[in-house]
């Protein structure tokens, strides 16, 4: 009897994938119904995330604005709202520049996603409202 076997290494077919690729595979191959409950459900914990989170950071900026206004009027500090205006008009030029050097074609892409998982995005916004709401 021979027992010679050919080997085949299936080690490398999982390595580049994410752990949400691992997790649900091609979500656009799935059945309408599936998709919409996972687009559905993510929606909803972004959401509920989203509201929590913004909340905290709201609050944060409010108060932070707050005494930097309190500050000011007292004398402590002084504020060069010229320089403010330059710096912040410099660096949205090169966050655009960069943005666009490395991740040209993101409307592209998000465009052909949409188009092609229309149940899944459908079911994020609509979780993804809920979730707000909570």
């Amino acid at each position: 009897m021979d027992n010679s076997f050919e080997i085949l290494d299936l080690s490398s077919l999982g390595r580049n994938k994410t752990w949400v690729q691992k997790a649900f595979g091609d979500i656009s191959k799935r059945s309408a119904a599936q998709q919409i409950t996972i687009g559905g459900v993510s929606g909803w914990c972004t959401g509920f995330l989203f509201v929590r989170v913004g909340k905290v950071a709201a609050g944060t900026l409010g108060v932070s604005l707050l005494l930097l206004q309190v500050a000011q009027h007292q004398g402590y500090i002084k504020i060069n709202y010229r320089a403010i205006q330059s710096e912040i008009k410099r660096t949205k030029d090169v966050i655009n520049k960069e943005a666009n050097r490395h991740y040209p074609g993101v409307v592209e892409n998000a465009k052909r996603f949409l188009q092609k998982n229309m149940f899944l995005a459908g079911g994020f916004a609509g979780g993804f409202l809920i979730g707000v709401a909570f």
